[in-house]
């Protein structure tokens, strides 16, 4: 096992994401945080079989004295509902779970931000610890502390903000990652060059193929990078009230055509890759960045073999009816995060539904 790179995010709950190979059989990191006996541990149907046992195991090496219980969730976002919510208070509940207790997730985006909810609610709030799998999660969802459930009008619509304990990224989970979600978590680590950091763009421009072949040290540094852009920008702006809407670039686009798919369709990375180029179409078409700006981010994705364009027989004003319905969506009009070019990230408020219509029609 390599040494583990450490990324802290501070405030007022700070906690570590700890980033390298085989970490989630490091009893001893992982049992660190873990202040009581009781462990849920949270998992979906297709990670359970492949790292459960790992995890299991590496606890009870450490704190033989635990108690733990495993909650596994049918994979896929389908289960991210609040059916799925309650089952998995009712296995805290089985387990006899005492305010010390914590919740591990282990998996996705999906396990993450349910485990985590549950976390946030059981007993007003436990700790939550966070495995991520996918590299998705371990650049997004895991860091920062935002868990929700969807709802049929759309995504993360109920949820809480609940800070993790701690952050386990293991690299070495991402060889078993199927190559279509590895690309949809690089989606969202070409986001933070996007919002905040052109020099990244460039350096992902340069090593497109080590991070398609899995190679350690190029997904150590693009999962590092990311997070410490997203750990600097969470801790400045912890319950979204500003700065930490640009983390949302591509996303009101994206949520809104997940959403009209029923999750069915493009899944989270692939929809905010097409987001992102619709946000920097939108940008454009507002005067804020160039056309240039937006076709190089466009050329970048689908050399990542991410989606770039907005998938077929999907009805813009449906899409548009959606985003009335987002979070980051305001009372005075459509919100959107958008940019003044690479690696500036802006918020635009009141932005003209014909034009968001004009760019979905053309896109």
């Amino acid at each position: 096992m390599t040494a583990a790179r450490h990324i802290e995010v501070g405030g007022d709950a700070p906690y570590a994401i700890a980033i390298g190979a085989g970490l989630l059989a490091d009893g001893d990191a992982l049992a660190a945080p873990l202040r009581g006996r009781h462990v849920l541990l949270v998992s979906d149907s297709h990670v359970a079989p492949l790292y459960a046992d790992v995890v299991r195991d590496a606890l009870r090496r450490a704190r033989p004295d635990v108690r733990l219980d495993t909650f596994v969730l049918p994979a896929g976002e389908a289960a991210k509902t609040l059916a799925g919510f309650g089952d998995a208070v009712a296995a805290l509940a089985a387990l006899g779970a005492t305010r010390d207790a914590c919740v591990y997730a282990l998996g996705g985006g999906v396990v993450g931000d349910l485990a985590g909810f549950a976390a946030a609610c059981w007993m007003r709030g436990i700790d939550c610890v966070q495995l991520p799998t996918t590299l998705l999660a371990m650049v997004d969802s895991s860091v920062g502390g935002k868990t929700a459930v969807d709802l049929p009008a759309g995504k993360n619509l109920v949820g809480a903000f609940h800070p993790p304990r701690a952050v386990f990224a293991d690299t070495s989970v991402l060889r078993t990652l199927p190559d279509r979600e590895l690309r949809a978590g690089l989606a969202e680590v070409v986001k933070y060059g996007a919002i905040a950091d052109a020099g990244f763009l460039d350096w992902l421009a340069g090593h497109i193929g080590a991070l398609l072949e899995r190679e350690d040290a190029a997904l150590a540094e693009a999962i590092a990078r990311s997070c410490a852009h997203k750990a600097a920008i969470v801790e400045r702006d912890p319950f979204e009230r500003g700065e930490r809407a640009l983390l949302n670039f591509g996303h009101t686009f994206g949520h809104a055509i997940e959403a009209e798919q029923a999750y069915d369709g493009l899944n989270h990375g692939e929809a905010v890759a097409v987001g992102m180029v619709l946000a920097a179409r939108l940008a454009a078409r507002l005067g804020l960045a160039a056309d240039a700006d937006a076709e190089a981010l466009r050329r970048l994705l689908e050399r990542f073999g991410l989606p770039a364009r907005l998938p077929h027989g999907l009805d813009p004003r449906a899409l548009v009816a959606r985003m009335r319905l987002d979070k980051k969506a305001v009372a005075g009009g459509l919100r959107f995060v958008l940019w003044d070019g690479p690696g500036r990230a802006c918020v635009a408020a009141d932005v003209p539904e014909d034009a968001v219509l004009d760019v979905l029609r053309t896109a």
